[in-house]
């Protein structure tokens, strides 16, 4: 291969993975602020706002792990090129953009993972059958846990004998007592780690004795956060219980739209980890930043005309069941980060949706439709990996490499 195909393949690799980074952006991050929306809480167009830099933010201080896994741990003995990803990258945003002309929820870690399968294949590589079967069981585990989750939370803010002035303070307590232990690459870490925590950054400057394994300056500072969150929506339930409501949206938009960023860009990123990390020597901010400007584009773009029709339907769900789809998203997206799982975000909000009305008595989603749904996730998996084998195979007959 020539310098300049090998550079004219850089940039066609580059400007496929920014607008899948905007197509996420647009279409992905758009639930966190729904529920706000429809409650009257904040504006379309500062949600909007709010959006794309609180998930660019994720982008840049999360979206390694996930970044690292679709990039080098789907396949065995090959590297991803630049051609391989762009025909990858291709392949998922064809997924995604025919989800979003047809109206079917087209889960964007599910069409990325298999392509990247695909094209890695065609590659001549071997498939990573640990990584697969960690990743499936993520999956398989995400509707019934993020379900249950949401349901066990409606059930909670739906009891008479437990006002909302505890109640929704108490969900944000969990909340802040999560992100004290969330990791982040601007937490200074010990021994050359990329991330730390607020709670591991702290024991690391307080060191004491671990008792029975655990940390004690951890517990204290995640329970001190925790408590602090509490207090602060409980004096603003206090004084007004909608405005209570509507803070708590508001803040728990925000760290799930951060999530959401830092689970969503590794898609976008990931097959550019080889070429940008390897062929082209870059630090891995790079590759990052170039994630996270996509996704703020996307968000700031693409994402107004989809919070307003996202809002409608959550203000037809009410506060309650919002709020109890997106704790359980919030949890499950964290938590794949740390395991470096690519999940789809709306797969959990659909899950929590479901869980949350079933707290009421009924789902309010048929199971037809739940039915098609699934059925639809297994045949994007499947295909995309077909799809993704044939495009690299055309790819390289065209370019003979």
């Amino acid at each position: 291969m020539t310098g300049s195909v090998f550079w004219i393949l850089v940039l066609l690799a580059t400007i496929t993975s920014l607008g899948t980074a905007w197509a996420l952006g647009a279409n992905s991050n758009s639930p966190p602020f729904a529920p706000a929306i429809g409650a009257n809480a904040i504006s379309t167009m500062r949600a909007a706002f709010l959006i794309g830099i609180l998930a660019a933010l994720g982008a840049l201080a999360q979206g390694g792990s996930i970044s690292e896994t679709v990039g080098a741990g789907l396949i065995d003995g090959v590297a991803i090129t630049s051609l391989a990803a762009t025909a990858g990258l291709l392949t998922a945003t064809a997924f995604m953009a025919f989800g979003v002309y047809t109206g079917y929820p087209v889960p964007a870690a599910f069409a990325t993972t298999g392509a990247m399968v695909g094209v890695g294949l065609s590659l001549g590589g071997t498939p990573a059958l640990a990584t697969y079967r960690r990743i499936a069981i993520f999956w398989m585990l995400v509707p019934p846990v993020s379900g249950s989750l949401a349901y066990l939370t409606a059930t909670l803010l739906r009891r008479d004998d437990i006002p909302e002035t505890v109640g929704v303070p108490l969900l944000a307590g969990i909340v802040g007592s999560i992100v004290a232990n969330v990791r982040l690459s601007v937490i200074p870490a010990p021994g050359g780690a990329k991330q730390n925590s607020l709670a591991g950054f702290v024991s690391g400057v307080m060191p004491a004795p671990s008792i029975a394994g655990v940390d004690p300056i951890v517990v204290i500072v995640t329970v001190l956060v925790g408590a602090g969150s509490f207090q602060y929506i409980r004096r603003r339930t206090i004084a007004s219980v909608d405005k209570g409501v509507k803070t708590f949206l508001v803040v728990l938009g925000s760290v799930v739209a951060f999530s959401s960023g830092g689970s969503q860009v590794g898609l976008a990123t990931g097959p550019l980890e080889n070429l940008y990390g390897t062929e082209l020597g870059l630090p891995g901010i790079v590759l990052s930043a170039l994630g996270s400007i996509g996704i703020l584009g996307g968000a700031w773009m693409g994402a107004p005309r989809l919070l307003q029709a996202t809002s409608r339907e959550y203000a037809q769900l009410g506060i309650r069941r919002s709020i109890a789809a997106l704790v359980p998203g919030f949890i499950i997206a964290q938590l794949a980060i740390e395991l470096g799982i690519p999940i789809s975000f709306n797969n959990i909000i659909i899950s929590g949706v479901i869980g949350g009305g079933l707290a009421g008595g009924s789902a309010g989603v048929s199971r037809r439709k739940i039915g098609v749904t699934l059925a639809f996730w297994l045949f994007t998996l499947v295909t995309s990996v077909a799809i993704g084998f044939g495009i690299y195979r055309v790819f390289a007959s065209l370019l003979g490499v």
